[in-house]
Formats: C-alpha cells, sequence, structure tokens
C-alpha cells in the first residue's frame, strides 16, 4: 500500500511538472516563416465549413483544419505552396500561395456545394487518400469527441457501439467471424499509427495501452484486409490514429470519479464500502519550430465489479485464494509523440513515438454462480497480473514534390506480465515496415503502393512448453503491392496482393499468397455502389499452438498441429447521401458473404486422460469449412433543429447467419468416460438443429443520438444483443459432473441461465454536459443506465449500473 500511495504520488506530481512545463513553454517564431490563414466556405449558402481539411499537396503533414467558424491558420517556411482543399460532398479545390518572411496571406476559399453534407467529417482515410465514399470496403469512422463525452478508459467500450463490430469480453469480433477466445488469436488486426498492437505471444490486443487521450480518429474496416493489414486482419481491421498538433498548441486535463451502483438484485453486492472508480488524463500537443510535440498520460483506479472466488466449505482453493482488495485495477500510462520537419529537405519528417504502461489487473475466466455469486469469480477461475508493457516507434517519411512517398517505421513492443500461479509471461514483438507510395500525374488518378514488413515475436513463458521448451518465436515476412486507378471520377478500381511467409521455432515454414479486388461506382451526385472481394489469411499464434497450463479448476490444452485458417469475403454496398428537410446524412447498406477454411474455434472438452484434475478445458482446433452471409445497414447524420439546436445520428443494424458447412466433420477426440469420443460439430453442439456456429449473435443494433444546445449537450447511446444460439455441449456436461462430487469440486452453474435468461440484451448509456466559459467543462456519465444483469459469453457477469461525474479543463 505504501509503495502504491508513493507511486501514484510520484505520478500526480508529474503531471503536475508537465502542466507546469507547459505554461512557462514559450515558442519563437523564426523570421523564415509566414502565414497562410482564411475561411473556407460554401459557394451556395456562403456559410462557413466546419471541418474542411486543407493540406500542402507536397508535405500531407502540413495543414489544418477549419474550426467551428471555417477558419485555418498554418505556419510556412518561405517560398511556393500548393494546398488541396477538400469538404464531405464537395468538390476539392487546389490553392496555390507565395509565402515571404514574417508575411500572412490570407483568403477566402469557396467549395462547390454537391449536397449539404455531415459537418467534421475527416474524409479521407485509407492509404490511397481516397475519399470516405470511394472506399470499396465497409469501412465505420468514429471521432474523439464522442471518445471524450463519454469519459472511454478503455477503448473497447466505445468500439462496442459500433455498427457490426462486437467486443465479447476482449475479443474483436467483426460480422460474427469468431466466437470467443479470451481475445486469443484475434481474427481482427488491430493498429495504432499503423503498427500492430496484439502481444506477441497470443495475438491478444492490447486495449488498456492504447492512449484513449490521444486518439484523433478511429476507422473500422469490415471484410477482410490482408493485403494491406496484414495475416491477422482475416474478418476486419481496426486503426487508431493519434492526434497531431496544429498550429495552436491545445492542453487538455482531465479528472473524473464515481462509482459502482448496487446491482439490481440486492444479494448480489458483495461489497461494503464504495466501489469506487477515479481517475485523471493530461494532454498536450504544439508545434514548436519545425518540432511536433505531443504529450499524454493516464491515472486509473479501479474498486472493480468482481469480487474474489467464495469456494463451498469443502472445497479447498489454493490458487486464488485473493481478497477482494486484490481485484482492483491500478492503471498507470505515458504516450508522447515526437515528429521533426527537416529545414534543408523539403518533404523530410522523421521522429519517434512512445507508450508505456503498468497495469495492475485480473483476467477472469468464469463466475462462481448464476445467483448471489454472480459478480464473484469460481475458485481456481482467475488470474491477478502485474504487467508492464511499452512501445517504441522510430520513423522516416519523405514526400517529394513529384507524388512519391517513402515511408520507413519500426516497432519494439515489450510485455512482461507477471501472473498469480506462477504463470507468467515475457514477450518482445519486433516489428518493421517499408512503403513505397506514388501518384502518376501523367496517369491522371492512378495510385500505387507496394511494401515489405518484417515481424518476429520473442517468447518467453511457461504457459507455453506443449512446443517442448519454454522459449518460443514466430517470424513473419510478406510483400504487398496495391494500386488504386480512378476513371473519370465516377469508377474507382483497387486491386492488390500480399504474400505471407511464416516460420515458427525454426521448424514449420508457410507461405501463403492472398489477393484482393474492389470497385466504386458513382451512379448519382451522392450515390456510390462498391463491390468488394478478398482472401484474408490467419497463422496460428504461440498461445494457440502450445499453451498447456492448469488454472485449478479448468485446463488449457495444447494442439501443436494446429493449421492456419484463411477466408474468402465477398460484398456490394450502396451509400446514400442524402436531405431531409434540416437533417443531412448517409445511409450504407451493404450485403456480404465469408466463407471460412480450417475454422480455429476454441473448444470446451475432456481432452487429457493423463490428467487427474482438470481434465475438462479449453483447446483451439480447427473445425472445418463455415459460412457467414449477412446484411448490414447503417444511418449516419446531423439536423440544425434551431438557432442554437443541433442533433446528431448514428444508427447501425447488423445481421448475420453463421453456418458450419461440415456439421458431421471429426476434428479431434476426447476421452470422456474412459472411450474416446470423436468431436464434430453435431457432437459437441448444444443445439445442432440448425447448423448455427457457437457463441454468436444473430442480431444486433448500435445507436447514439445527441444533443447540443448552446453550452448544453446531452446524449443517449443504446445497444442490443439477440441471445446466443449455440454453445459447447461440454459446459452442459462438465456442470453435471461437479454437481455429482458431493461438494468436493464447486459446482459450476450456468446452464440455468442459458435456458431461462439467454432472451436479448438492452444496454442504454447516458451522458449530459455542461460548458462554462468556452474551456471549462463538467458531465454526468452513466454506463448501462438501467442496471441490467445480464451476461454475453458463457459464465462472464457484465457490468452493472456506473455513475462518473467528469470535470475537463482545456486552454
Amino acid at each position: 500500500m505504501f509503495l502504491f500511495e508513493n507511486i501514484r504520488h510520484l505520478l500526480y506530481k508529474s503531471l503536475l511538472g508537465l502542466i507546469v512545463l507547459n505554461l512557462f513553454f514559450i515558442q519563437a517564431i523564426s523570421q523564415d516563416f509566414g502565414n497562410f490563414k482564411g475561411t473556407v466556405k460554401a459557394e451556395d449558402t456562403k456559410e462557413s465549413l466546419i471541418g474542411a481539411h486543407i493540406k500542402s499537396k507536397s508535405d500531407p503533414t502540413i495543414g489544418d483544419i477549419t474550426n467551428l467558424d471555417g477558419n485555418f491558420n498554418i505556419k510556412l517556411g518561405t517560398g511556393h505552396h500548393i494546398f488541396i482543399i477538400s469538404f464531405t460532398g464537395m468538390k476539392t479545390h487546389t490553392v496555390e500561395v507565395d509565402i515571404n518572411p514574417g508575411e500572412t496571406v490570407e483568403k477566402t476559399i469557396y467549395l462547390e456545394n454537391y449536397t449539404s453534407e455531415l459537418q467534421g467529417v475527416v474524409i479521407k482515410v485509407g492509404r490511397f487518400d481516397r475519399s470516405y465514399e470511394e472506399i470499396s470496403t465497409s469501412m465505420e469512422i468514429i471521432k474523439p469527441g464522442i471518445i471524450q463525452s463519454k469519459n472511454v478508459t478503455n477503448i473497447t467500450s466505445i468500439l462496442d457501439y459500433t455498427p457490426g463490430l462486437n467486443i465479447l469480453d476482449g475479443e474483436p469480433q467483426i460480422r460474427g467471424g469468431s466466437g470467443f477466445t479470451f481475445g486469443v488469436g484475434s481474427k481482427v488486426a488491430v493498429f495504432i499509427d499503423d503498427m500492430p498492437v496484439l502481444s506477441a505471444d497470443a495475438g491478444r490486443p492490447y486495449w488498456d495501452l492504447i492512449p484513449t487521450e490521444n486518439i484523433e480518429q478511429i476507422e473500422v474496416v469490415k471484410g477482410c484486409a490482408s493485403v494491406l493489414s496484414g495475416a491477422n486482419a482475416l474478418s476486419g481491421a481496426i486503426y487508431i490514429r493519434t492526434a497531431r498538433p496544429n498550429l495552436e498548441p491545445f492542453t487538455r486535463i482531465k479528472v473524473y470519479g464515481g462509482s459502482y451502483t448496487t446491482p439490481k438484485y440486492k444479494e448480489m453486492k458483495w461489497w461494503s464500502g464504495i466501489p469506487y472508480v477515479t481517475g485523471a488524463d493530461y494532454f498536450h500537443t504544439r508545434m514548436a519550430h519545425n518540432t511536433d510535440i505531443t504529450i499524454g498520460a493516464n491515472v486509473l483506479l479501479d474498486h472493480g465489479y468482481i469480487g474474489a472466488p467464495r469456494p463451498g466449505p469443502l472445497v479447498e482453493d489454493t490458487l486464488t485464494n485473493f481478497s477482494d482488495s486484490q481485484m482492483a485495477t491500478k492503471r498507470f500510462r505515458l504516450n508522447f509523440n515526437i515528429r521533426q520537419r527537416s529545414k534543408k529537405v523539403t518533404g523530410l519528417n522523421y521522429g519517434v513515438n512512445g507508450n508505456a504502461m503498468y497495469n495492475k489487473s485480473n483476467l477472469v475466466l468464469a463466475w462462481l454462480d448464476s445467483e448471489e455469486g454472480f459478480y464473484r469469480t469460481y475458485p481456481g477461475a482467475a488470474l491477478l497480473q502485474d504487467q508492464f508493457t511499452f512501445y517504441l516507434d522510430p520513423f522516416v517519411n519523405f514526400y517529394s514534390k513529384i507524388g512519391i512517398t517513402h515511408s520507413f517505421k519500426a516497432r519494439v513492443l515489450h510485455n512482461n506480465n507477471d501472473q498469480s500461479n506462477h504463470q507468467n509471461i515475457n514477450s518482445t514483438l519486433y516489428f518493421a515496415d517499408y512503403n513505397f507510395n506514388r501518384k502518376y500525374d501523367f496517369l491522371k488518378n492512378f495510385a500505387f503502393i507496394g511494401g515489405l514488413t518484417f515481424q518476429y515475436s520473442d517468447v518467453l513463458s511457461g504457459m507455453y512448453t506443449g512446443s517442448g521448451s519454454a522459449k518460443n518465436h514466430l517470424l513473419n515476412l510478406s510483400g504487398y503491392t496495391e494500386i488504386d486507378f480512378n476513371v473519370f471520377k465516377v469508377i474507382n478500381f483497387t486491386a492488390g496482393v500480399r504474400v505471407e511467409y511464416f516460420s515458427m521455432n525454426d521448424t514449420t515454414n508457410e507461405t501463403k499468397p492472398v489477393f484482393r479486388a474492389g470497385m466504386t461506382l458513382k451512379l448519382l451526385q451522392e450515390t456510390y455502389l462498391r463491390l468488394s472481394l478478398g482472401q484474408g489469411y490467419r497463422y496460428p499464434t504461440i498461445a494457440e499452438k502450445y499453451i498447456r497450463i492448469d488454472v485449478g479448476s479448468f485446463g488449457v490444452f495444447d494442439n501443436p498441429s494446429l493449421a492456419p485458417e484463411s477466408s474468402v469475403n465477398a460484398e456490394i454496398g450502396v451509400k446514400q447521401g442524402f436531405k431531409f428537410l434540416n437533417y443531412f446524412g448517409y445511409v450504407d447498406v451493404a450485403v456480404f458473404q465469408q466463407d471460412y477454411e480450417n475454422t480455429i474455434e476454441y473448444l470446451f472438452g475432456k481432452w487429457d486422460s493423463t490428467f487427474t484434475w482438470p481434465f475438462y478445458g479449453f483447446r483451439f482446433l480447427n473445425t472445418g469449412k463455415s459460412r457467414i452471409v449477412g446484411f448490414d445497414f447503417s444511418l449516419t447524420g446531423k439536423a440544425q433543429l434551431g438557432k442554437n439546436l443541433q442533433m446528431t445520428t448514428m444508427l447501425g443494424y447488423n445481421y448475420i447467419q453463421p453456418k458450419t458447412l461440415e456439421p458431421d466433420y471429426v476434428f479431434a477426440t476426447d476421452y470422456s468416460t474412459g472411450i474416446n469420443n470423436t468431436f464434430s460439430y453435431t457432437t459437441t453442439s448444444i443445439d445442432p438443429g440448425k447448423n448455427i456456429l457457437k457463441y454468436r449473435f444473430l442480431h444486433s443494433i448500435k445507436a447514439d443520438v445527441a444533443f447540443d444546445f448552446k453550452s448544453i449537450s446531452a446524449g443517449v447511446s443504446l445497444k442490443y444483443f439477440s441471445k446466443i444460439e449455440n454453445l459447447d455441449k461440454a459446459i452442459q456436461d462438465l456442470e453435471d459432473y461437479t454437481k455429482l462430487t458431493g461438494g468436493t469440486i464447486q459446482p459450476i452453474d450456468y446452464m440455468s441461465y442459458f435456458y431461462n435468461h439467454n432472451n436479448g440484451n438492452f444496454i442504454m448509456d447516458l451522458r449530459i454536459s455542461k460548458t462554462f466559459k468556452e474551456n471549462h467543462k463538467v458531465s454526468l456519465i452513466v454506463d448501462n443506465l438501467l442496471n441490467r444483469w445480464y451476461s454475453l459469453r458463457p459464465l462472464k457477469a457484465e457490468q452493472m449500473r456506473k455513475i462518473l461525474v467528469q470535470y475537463a479543463y482545456t486552454f
């Protein structure tokens, strides 16, 4: 406790030091610079455009975004400059300016209007810098405003409101592409600034490491994206882009506090004091001469809503004999971005990004029971974690005047995770990527991307001795290329190929090419049709192949023969811009099909006759062929309801039919009752009648409605998940077995919940805020407003209601 208090005081002092340093930091203005400033307006209405982009043609790192008055201000070196001005739904405009030392050039720029569009949406996404409408895959974009307004402490809480994306106990699922695996072997690639943030050992996303205080934009790509995103993007990818400074320095300080409320059923409450949640954020960004500096910090202290195990009177628990206070979370995070723009070489910039985190938390596998012990842990089914993680990212970019870009970036991502029961993990991921991008002026609207990627995972852990050693490594080399061609600004074609090479422990080798092609067609001024066909490929992680551990009541078993899985994704979609009265928005509709080969699933069963206990547990297996067909619908828009009243909306619906194509394919053998039993979909499913894959929701709805009236804002977020249609029959078998032991083994209790309460879940969040004197903002944030008692994945309790008060100061 004394050590923790010292750490907390040290961090608070460090934050105070950063604030004081910021207040006394004076930026000198060099006489070799001038300013380009002005206003961007709509040509027809003469209204100022909020969120228009002004970007240098020769160096895309130089630019600005118009503010609430439509104004921009860019500091420039002397000489001739060409700028591209763009805004959603309007024709792109080019402006040339000449800057003399100490001179300010001011212009009013008018953009020709197609239709009034969503304000503030960044439309240049992806590596080809195409507009949002010209992207041939389905994509959702999340802006930083909603992240800050909802007081997001873990990025999964905002991602889970994205249409077509579900976060199931830390695992990202896009369009039902996976069941649940505790996040191991993610089939969705996750990137921070185009570099992976998946663990070297298990391919698990480091959600807590993602700096929620420093996010410029999140792009969620739905459908396999392996050509440019790599092997993990089997069913999609999540790109998180950190913020870069504008001309004016910006600082935000945020503190918050609150607690969990009593559960819906009071007998489920296990704590006696206040189940607190408190923390603070600091974010600062500025341009100092030719140097861009961004600093962020975060502290989180969370009592938690899951209590320690309480075994029955005849059960001996030597593995998880924890106190309730040990289940609390303590997290400290510090991140920075530094970029230097060369004075001598136009278009050259280089720098380093970094992020470090200490996180004391827990990993819970199962609840105690479905009644009074709903919010407690099953004996032996929890791990305490002391985790230190950091990454360092050096990078170099060069933008030439003839449209060529050279980009080199690297990452060293290290994780040291000390877990209870001596199940420690020490892993390092080394990543490097060289990317060549050229736009050919003599072939108008033609662009080429090519690149090489290196990734090496070095892991030391006694958890992965299924290979015969605690030390394991995985090498991945890949080369990729993609072309993009726009014809008459009406049809946009994309095609690409990637070749992957994998070698695990220098004993297994695999080479695989994957292909992708797409097209968008502009049917009318605001009507876009898109077609996409792509392949995906994912090599198993070290954990999936070689994990072999005993967590007390359960085991996790190795499978060295686990094979890579692959997929083919096809979709057709339409995006339609529209105006209805004062409401402007987009409707997007897509129909898709995803076919999987050697589908990897995390199955529960009785796997080893040599174990006395546990012989029940989890194992990764190739379960044959499967297919997911479905339908996506999303609506985003904004309405001016009065002079000072605005409404912003987001609505998404996703429907899937996830089915096995080989229900009788025998993929394993277990050892129940001393007789080898064959495993197939049919014999391992609770409900095999419809061939529905396990742990999927057929229907999901996501929505958010926000109102802004002068200095007052209010918003409501909604999400709905239909019931789980199918799960492993072994869960019922294990429950039956534990109830026959006479109390010497803690009884598993889940099937009564599955049959009586697995009816779908509707969750509502609420936020209200008031801004004072432009710089001060006070917010009330309520998660799970209706205090719903629910579970999304088997044996995992979801959070009850949580109430927070947040204060933010910006200057």
